[in-house]
């Protein structure tokens, strides 16, 4: 394919939105009401399709967070609370209480806009467990995108989205976000979006390590598989402080197709055991005193409880089982009348199927291939590979100002949401720090970042230039890929063997292994150290010289170059961060065999930021202020 071919599109806007998920959707809407009232452009840009971008592209059965402050079971202070001990005491008060005191108003816009939220007898929401709700959410993005396309369309001229571009760069001018560079992944075209300010709400990260699932399962992962880790990318490649960066989430789920567990956890009362049939939350419990006062805390943490079962695992007690039919017989059990007991069998049947219908139907799929009804028959569960994603129960993301009615002095810088880059605003997924946002939090932040990026607009509405040799140089380097190919394709009969080049999925393969072998990913239990890590850092150093020579045949493989460039950044940040922060504060995300423990003097977050011009990796400690 020759890049000369290539046309070059440059649009010009006030607002650039880079994302098509939850919290783009969120920043979008938001925007559209402030830019009608300053007469300002917003524009957004995603990589897929908005009805099903994003991490809940397959839809939900639950949302959750809901604190239901009107009903005054629930307050702010007990959500940031809950946040922090999940985490282990590392989360921006600031930032999640910002969310929090928020997000009610933003799930009683989605009701009005047509989900279909689970209503008891009296009408009230029907809980999930403290913060959740439940929901018949098979289209629940495609209900909130279209509100979000809807408040683009009533701006004019002035609102408009792209779809199907992918944003591989940030485009700098001096010590300012000025816009985005990408190309269409349908036409042979290169895009330069230029803005006053740029909210980056791209997604986390997945397939940096090596997935559970392989061969005919390749691919098969909890987290949705496009999501590549652009988020982190664009923000580290713009020279931000990032925080958080050790911080990955591997979630318990169900074995193989990856069906959550929480509805199972939360409204079905179901217990997780051993092969043995043993509650190891119970016959485990002393050891989570070892973790105080995160680990005597209630709820336990989300790290510990998968650490339980790992220690189960390693001494033989596999596979670990979530009790579905014992879950279900009690419930049915506490009913005395017959015909009213076989009624609600069914409901409970009926239900346990809904929640994977509604977001993971690989599950039910699995479970009708192997003869699983769970009612009768208990399920295996496991431990993932790690991602990474702060809208759930991550933090990896960009240290971004706070509120300035809640954040402290050294947590606010002007506009809130604002990296330490001037112009450049990050929110879901992208924002660090703030975890368990999940899908109505990240919707929530998106229009908390997108007025705060419009108020940053109509206070810097000067007019800047990017030369034009600027822009040509940014395109000949993001189609690089495509010219390496052109170049050297004819050089052997099989395309995916070259010694001049490497194809993305090779290159992914190998990145996957150096993470999981070095980095402490499934294979090893999650576990590693620093003489591990050092090495792994050098062989990460090998693909970052590799990284020049990725090649692609057509515009669907020039997206899986960018997207493997995107993921060994956020790589690399990974390992840097978890050899600075020197303990193990999240056993059952990671364990670092030279520091077992935790530490009083790391309750701090570990923060990092590449320097731009000098290309060093520079760490620092931030205080945890309470």
């Amino acid at each position: 394919m020759n890049i000369d071919n290539f046309q070059t599109v440059v649009v010009e806007t006030d607002l650039l939105i880079l994302g098509g998920g939850m919290a783009a959707c969120g920043a979008a809407f938001e925007a559209s009401h402030w830019a009608r009232k300053n007469n300002l452009k917003v524009t957004l840009v995603d990589k897929a399709a908005m009805e099903r971008s994003g991490a809940v592209a397959m839809g939900l059965s639950a949302i959750n967070l809901y604190l239901g402050l009107k009903n005054g079971k629930n307050t702010v202070e007990d959500y940031v609370e809950y946040v922090k001990n999940d985490l282990m005491g590392i989360a921006r008060d600031d930032l999640v209480a910002n969310i929090a005191r928020h997000v009610d108003s933003t799930v009683h816009l989605f009701e009005k806009w047509g989900l279909p939220i689970w209503k008891d007898e009296e009408g009230n929401y029907v809980n999930e467990g403290r913060w959740q709700i439940m929901i018949h959410g098979e289209s629940y993005k495609s209900i909130v995108s279209e509100a979000a396309k809807s408040s683009l369309r009533e701006l004019g001229e002035n609102g408009q989205y792209f779809e199907r571009i992918f944003i591989a760069e940030p485009v700098l001018l001096g010590d300012r976000c000025v816009g985005a560079a990408g190309f269409s992944v349908r036409e042979n075209k290169f895009y330069l979006f230029k803005a006053k300010a740029v909210l980056d709400v791209m997604g986390g990260a997945v397939h940096i390590f090596r997935p559970r699932s392989v061969g005919e399962g390749l691919g098969r992962s909890w987290y949705p598989p496009f999501n590549s880790g652009a988020g982190a990318y664009f923000t580290l490649k713009s020279g931000a402080e990032m925080t958080c960066q050790e911080v990955r989430f591997v979630p318990v789920r169900f074995k193989d197709s990856y069906g959550p567990v929480g509805a199972w956890f939360l409204l079905f009362k179901s217990k997780a055991t051993n092969a043995k049939g043993e509650d190891y939350m119970e016959t485990r419990a002393s050891e989570l005193e070892k973790w105080a006062p995160y680990g005597t805390s209630k709820p336990t943490p989300a790290n510990l409880r998968n650490y339980l079962m790992l220690l189960e695992l390693e001494e033989g007690n596999g596979p670990i089982y979530m009790r579905t039919d014992d879950a279900i017989r009690k419930l049915v059990a506490e009913i005395p009348d017959e015909k009213e007991a076989k009624r609600k069998l069914k409901e409970l049947e009926s239900e346990a199927w809904e929640d994977f219908l509604d977001m993971t139907i690989s599950q039910a799929l699995n479970w009708a291939a192997h003869n699983i009804a769970p009612e009768e028959t208990p399920s295996e569960i496991a431990a993932c590979e790690p991602y990474f994603i702060s809208s759930h129960s991550g933090a990896s993301g960009a240290w971004v100002s706070g509120p300035e009615d809640l954040a402290p002095p050294q947590h606010f810088w002007g506009y809130c949401n604002m990296t330490t880059v001037k112009g450049l605003f990050a929110a879901g997924d992208a924002s660090g720090a703030s975890s368990h946002k999940f899908s109505s939090g990240s919707f929530t932040e998106g229009r908390i970042a997108a007025k705060s990026a419009l108020a940053f607009c109509v206070d810097h509405p000067e007019p800047f230039e990017v030369d034009p040799s600027i822009i040509e140089e940014i395109k000949q380097r993001i189609l690089k890929p495509l010219a390496v190919f052109e170049t050297h394709h004819s050089y052997t009969n099989d395309e995916d063997v070259n010694p001049n080049f490497i194809k993305p999925r090779m290159f992914m393969f190998r990145l996957q292994k150096i993470m999981d072998e070095y980095a402490g990913g499934a294979s090893v239990g999650f576990r590693t150290s620093r003489m591990l890590m050092e090495k792994g850092l050098e062989y990460l150093q090998f693909m970052k010289e590799d990284a020049d020579k990725l090649a692609a045949s057509d515009l669907h493989e020039l997206m899986r170059c960018w997207e493997n460039i995107h993921r060994l950044w956020q790589a690399e940040s990974h390992i840097r961060t978890m050899m600075f922060r020197e303990e193990t504060r999240w056993p059952g995300y990671y364990f670092r065999t030279d520091f077992p423990g935790m530490k009083d003097d790391w309750k701090a977050f570990a923060n990092c930021r590449w320097n731009p011009e000098t290309g060093e990796w520079e760490m620092v400690k931030r205080e945890v202020i309470e």
